[in-house]
């Protein structure tokens, strides 16, 4: 079996070989093996896809920052529902303090119908229905950052309810909804995202280059290091796991035999 030098060692080896076949000279030209040329050209692969996702990021906070100019004239698309103060409540002495609350907790909803009725299929037949639209029942974090004074929070009740990973969650009610009533007005669009050809047309080229190389995954790699999925926690703790794997068969008929004394 041949000697195992270290790497220092064959670098040596290998310079002085060179310097007696060609002179000392050839020491100048940095000569790379194979193995470091191939890791060269994968290093400058990821030194790109780094820059092309630095641009991208750049490209996409230009776009956004490019401002709205005017939509002369406005067009009206479909229609907009919210909730108001009810008309007796409105001209009554605590209209502000109700109307405070309602800021924080309105909805907004849209449809292209203006009765809002939605289509639901039962039977083989078409039935409308009207589309249903609530206040906003905050979390018990998001409750205590909204500013809520301590009159405001005591029109609030605490309700829990179920999360989509079956865990019980506390939300936060509005207890007299009875004070507002849901209006419908025409959604006007009179202003529109500025636009920028040449900031499109460079992202165009970056994402065609990600997806035409299959780069999205090499790339997620070098950003955040190991690429993690939302069920793998939940995937790890549910799987059985084999007591008896890697083994040896000796091992478990001894420990077969202590458990049978």
């Amino acid at each position: 079996m041949a000697p195992q030098f270290p790497i220092e060692t064959n670098t040596i080896i290998m310079d002085s070989k060179l310097v007696k076949q060609y002179g000392s000279e050839i020491l100048s030209y940095r000569l790379r093996t194979v193995r470091q040329k191939k890791r060269m050209q994968y290093e400058d692969f990821d030194k790109k896809l780094l820059n092309l996702r630095k641009e991208s990021n750049k490209l996409y906070e230009l776009e956004r920052n490019l401002g709205w100019e005017p939509l002369i004239p406005p067009v009206q698309k479909g229609w907009k529902r919210f909730f108001v103060l009810r008309e007796d409540v409105a001209r009554s002495k605590h209209a502000e303090f109700f109307e405070n609350i309602l800021q924080k907790i309105n909805t907004y909803d849209w449809s292209y119908r203006r009765d809002f009725r939605v289509r639901k299929k039962r039977y083989g037949r078409n039935k409308y229905g009207v589309k249903t639209q609530s206040l906003f029942r905050p979390y018990e974090d998001q409750f205590q950052k909204m500013g809520f004074t301590e009159v405001e929070k005591s029109f609030f009740y605490e309700v829990w309810e179920m999360d989509w990973r079956k865990k019980l969650i506390k939300r936060y009610v509005f207890s007299e909804p009875w004070r507002l009533v849901l209006r419908v007005r025409p959604n006007m669009i009179d202003k529109v995202k500025k636009r920028d050809v040449v900031i499109e047309k460079r992202l165009k080229e970056i994402n065609n280059y990600l997806e035409r190389n299959a780069c999205e995954y090499r790339l997620k790699r070098l950003i955040g290091g190991k690429v993690w999925h939302w069920w793998h926690d939940d995937y790890e703790n549910k799987r059985e796991v084999n007591v008896l794997k890697n083994k040896p068969l000796q091992r478990i008929l001894e420990e077969a035999a202590q458990d049978l004394l």
